[in-house]
């Protein structure tokens, strides 16, 4: 194949440059030849101009000018003709070149001649224009053999061309056969190596291919004696070798899983492996028994350093050192069955985690009791009130606590083990703790103390008026224990305690221990004189004044209150404070209930009074409850009880005034208890239910949304009035789970209505109280998936009584979420304007009791008036309650109310019954509207 591109490339090459001599003989010699007869011909027809111009001219220095120039013209003619002769092709060119060189030198010599005469001024005229046309023959002559030399010039350049196209398409005629013979062997040779060599690499790469994907057991053909023959052989001993190696691989790696199984199984460890996508690859027995007791142990999240929650755990469980970061070791967990495992980690080459669990339950214990032990002895030592000091048999101080050092004003670094008794006590009188006793006199004390008793306490008075108890005990190995006690504080204590024991802190009034004892002296002494009245007393919203002042300005009122009801009794009455705001009297000498009567209405208007306390004008009110002894009782407890029943009776009727015991009260206490048990046990026999009613939008004419009344369905009671069991659940703290429920379960019905429809939830004043109350919203509204702009919350004027910022700033939080926010029953009980200036609120409620006197003659129309015109000027909608007729319904509208609800539109419904009453109130209102197209 070389040879015949050497061939075919230098054949190319001398046809090339053949081609390009031809080419440079066309251009070098017949072109140039042409341009040089040319430039003859243009040489003689300037010598022909100049020779006219010479015989016109008769100016000697002209024709000598022109003379000289056809002297250069002949000479250049001459040199023309010669080079193209030279660069001639062929004989009959360089003939005619001679020819055109012979006629011009003759007519050079005619032109010479015919000039002569002319020089002179004589001459014949006939002899000059022969002579002149002679001169025209010979010019004619030379350019005929000029055009001669360049038509056979041209003719040879022409043959040149002709012989060069020739020998091209020779060329490449001989190049294209070449070339064609040239593919043709190179297939052929290319078919004869495919057979040779080709087709056996194909098998021996697919062999190679096949032992590299693992398969052994191939056949390999066997091959001839050149090299893919050897190549065969190769790869014929390498797949025997590489099956040798894989069979004692996998018998050693078996003898090897069989020696690590028994270990694993026999082994006290649980072992774990678990691959990089956290899945166990690897665990023994021992380890199964774990993890089947607490599966968090191969838990990715508790591995990575996350304490494992309650939600994802047995109660049982406990996690304790858990993994702190990603690089942590170890850890420990404790099991469900009590069990201790320390577990340790440990990362595998492969991206994989081995955990290996120990069992150290038993190190755990002993640790736990000897860390107890050490803390209690600790303990003992730094925190006890007494002194220690412990010394050998031989008198050497062997332990010393720092309440020792203290109470003996003694330097802690001065004291050290190995010190004798004797220089501790130095120590002790140095200090001037002793005042002028000397160590030998504490020493006599003290040896005058152990001849009397081997072991006891005695009093030891120090300086600066402290007493100390001290108290000397053998030990069982021949030494002492010595214990100190400043008991200082308890002589000094003992007169308080007795008082403190049977008197409040606080006002110094007598407590519930001494009253009783008082009631107790009273009711011995009452057969012998006139009987007593037992008062119980409760200030009136006390804790709001707790809640809104804080709670120093409540102890000063308490402090207040108690110097007033002193001053309110005589010497021989007893003022007693029970607890809390709770106040107790007993008056002797009671010989009527007027008497009795007469002390409880100073008590309400003494208390009552202004008070002007830390810069706070406050004024609270009080109930009073009175019991006569003896006939309405003659116990302690009986006095009492029912002083604390006409308590709650007079608080009942309002507040702020005072009630006889009556035995009709027993009887509704009883009954008040036992709506309070059935009320408890209410939430979780799933009792209440909620009822709705519609909010009719009067602008738009249809229904706007639904108000989430709470109904109580006993199975004994029937359906309880809410105003019998809500106040009841504020008053014993059930109101918050209550609400809570209400909120949920309303959230979760209004869920499943069309969006245009809203739900409306009551909030008492104690739920807003609640720090979490904000987060009880927001956990209803994610559970239910409720927008947050459909829920409506109703609050009263008692939630802004404080007008407290926290409840304003929780008011802005929930508005801030999207929330509405209505105040209800505006108009009644502590209405004031302040409120709706605090907060922007999105909707007032007018009461009841106000839509139903609209319609009077010297009703309530203008209150109702002036509230919607409030709520209007405010951006607020207004809503009227309690509508149930009709003229109260076209009076609300008249007055401009945006909202109204009631029986007109329709009683309360339980959730399954919203689409009957959505229809039927749409039908009634279209029938209305018929009727009164056809009254009109």
């Amino acid at each position: 194949m070389s040879a015949i591109a050497a061939a075919l490339g230098g054949y190319a090459t001398l046809g090339i440059r053949h081609a390009g001599d031809l080419v440079a003989k066309t251009f070098d010699e017949s072109l140039m030849s042409i341009n040089y007869a040319r430039a003859a011909g243009a040489d003689f027809a300037a010598m022909r101009v100049a020779s006219a111009q010479r015989l016109l001219t008769k100016d000697p220095s002209v024709r000598a000018r022109l003379e000289a120039e056809i002297n250069e013209l002949a000479k250049s003619l001459s040199e023309d003709v010669t080079i193209a002769a030279e660069r001639s092709q062929s004989a009959r060119a360089a003939k005619a070149a001679a020819k055109v060189q012979e006629a011009a030198k003759a007519w050079t010599a005619l032109h010479r001649r015919s000039l002569q005469p002319l020089a002179g001024e004589h001459g014949s005229v006939e002899a000059n224009a022969r002579e002149i046309a002679d001169l025209d023959q010979y010019s004619n002559a030379v350019n005929q053999q000029i055009e001669l030399l360049v038509n056979y010039t041209a003719g040879d350049g022409f043959l040149f061309r002709q012989r060069a196209l020739a020998a091209i398409r020779r060329d490449v005629q001989l190049n294209v056969a070449g070339l064609t013979v040239a593919l043709l062997l190179s297939g052929l040779f290319s078919w004869m190596l495919a057979r040779r060599i080709i087709g056996p690499v194909a098998i021996a790469s697919k062999l190679a291919r096949s032992i590299a994907d693992g398969d052994l057991n191939t056949d390999i053909p066997e091959g001839g004696g050149d090299e893919l023959g050897t190549l065969l052989s190769a790869m014929g001993r390498m797949r025997d070798n590489i099956r040798t190696m894989v069979d004692r691989e996998v018998a050693q790696r078996r003898s090897a899983q069989v020696r690590l199984s028994d270990a694993l199984e026999n082994s006290r460890e649980g072992v774990v492996l678990l691959d990089n996508d956290g899945q166990i690859a690897l665990s023994n027995s021992r380890a199964s028994e774990f993890i089947h007791c607490l599966p968090q142990l191969v838990h990715p999240g508790w591995l990575r350093g996350t304490r494992a929650s309650s939600e994802d755990s047995s109660p049982a469980l406990i996690l304790r050192d858990n993994f702190s970061d990603v690089d942590s070791e170890e850890g420990e967990a404790q099991l469900p069955d009590g069990r201790w495992l320390r577990v340790s980690r440990s990362a595998t080459q492969e991206g994989g985690v081995m955990l290996v669990y120990s069992d150290i339950t038993g190190l755990k214990q002993q640790k736990a009791e000897l860390h107890a032990t050490n803390l209690r002895l600790d303990a003992a030592l730094t925190h006890m009130s007494q002194g220690l000091c412990l010394y050998d048999r031989e008198g050497r101080l062997q332990v010393v606590n720092r309440r020792f050092c203290e109470i003996f004003d003694i330097s802690p670094e001065l004291v050290r083990p190995g010190m004798t008794f004797e220089d501790v006590l130095r120590l002790s009188v140095a200090a001037g703790t002793h005042g002028s006793q000397t160590v030998a006199d504490l020493l006599a004390e003290c040896e005058e103390f152990q001849a009397r008793r081997r072991s006891g306490n005695y009093l030891q008075r120090l300086s600066e008026g402290r007493i100390v108890s001290i108290a000397h005990r053998p030990t069982s190995d021949g030494g002492w224990l010595i214990s100190c006690e400043d008991v200082t504080e308890q002589q000094r204590a003992q007169s308080q305690i007795a008082f403190m024991a049977r008197h409040d802190a606080l006002t110094r009034l007598p407590n519930r221990s001494l009253f009783g004892e008082r009631i107790e002296q009273a009711v011995a002494e009452a057969g012998r004189g006139a009987g007593f009245a037992v008062f119980c007393i409760d200030l009136d919203n006390f804790k709001q004044i707790n809640d809104t002042l804080g709670h120093p300005v409540g102890d000063a009122l308490l402090c207040a209150v108690s110097e007033r009801l002193s001053g309110c009794v005589r010497d021989v009455d007893t003022v007693a404070r029970l607890g809390g705001d709770e106040f107790a009297v007993i008056q002797f000498d009671v010989r009527n209930a007027e008497e009795a009567e007469s002390l409880a209405q100073r008590i309400v208007e003494s208390v009552g009074a202004p008070y002007e306390l830390l810069g706070h004008r406050i004024i609270v009110g009080c109930s009073v409850g009175i019991s006569l002894a003896p006939a309405d009782g003659a116990t302690r407890e009986k006095l009492l009880k029912n002083a604390d029943m006409a308590l709650y009776r007079s608080k009942m009727d309002g507040r702020g005034t005072w009630r006889f015991f009556e035995p009709a009260m027993d009887a509704s206490l009883q009954s008040r208890r036992a709506l309070e048990i059935d009320l408890r046990e209410a939430m979780d026999k799933q009792e209440f239910a909620l009822f709705y009613q519609p909010i009719y939008d009067l602008r738009r004419d249809r229904i706007s949304g639904f108000e989430a009344l709470l109904r109580w369905q006993h199975p004994n009671r029937g359906f309880v009035p809410p105003d019998q069991f809500i106040p009841l659940a504020e008053e014993i703290g059930l109101i918050a789970p209550l609400g809570e429920w209400v909120l949920n379960r309303a959230c979760e019905q209004a869920a499943n209505w069309p969006d245009e429809l809203k739900i409306a939830v009551n909030v008492s004043a104690s739920q807003f109280r609640d720090p979490k109350f904000a987060d009880v919203i927001a956990n209803a509204i994610d559970a239910s998936a409720l927008s947050p702009h459909r829920l409506e919350l109703e609050i009263t004027e008692s939630v802004l009584l404080g007008n407290s910022s926290e409840t304003i700033a929780t008011l802005h939080e929930l508005k801030a979420r999207g929330l509405r926010i209505a105040l209800d029953d505006f108009g009644t009980g502590y209405s004031s304007l302040s409120y709706l200036r605090s907060f922007p609120f999105d909707k007032i409620k007018i009461d009841q009791s106000f839509v139903r006197d609209a319609t009077a003659t010297k009703g309530s129309k203008l209150i109702v008036r002036a509230i919607t015109s409030l709520g209007r000027s405010l951006g607020m909608t207004t809503t009227a309650e309690g509508v149930e007729t009709v003229e109260q319904l076209n009076q609300m509208k008249a007055e401009g109310c945006n909202e109204a609800q009631g029986f007109l539109f329709s009683r309360p419904v339980p959730a399954t019954e919203l689409a009957s009453t959505i229809l039927s109130l749409r039908n009634g209102l279209k029938e209305r509207d018929r009727s009164r197209a056809l009254a009109s």
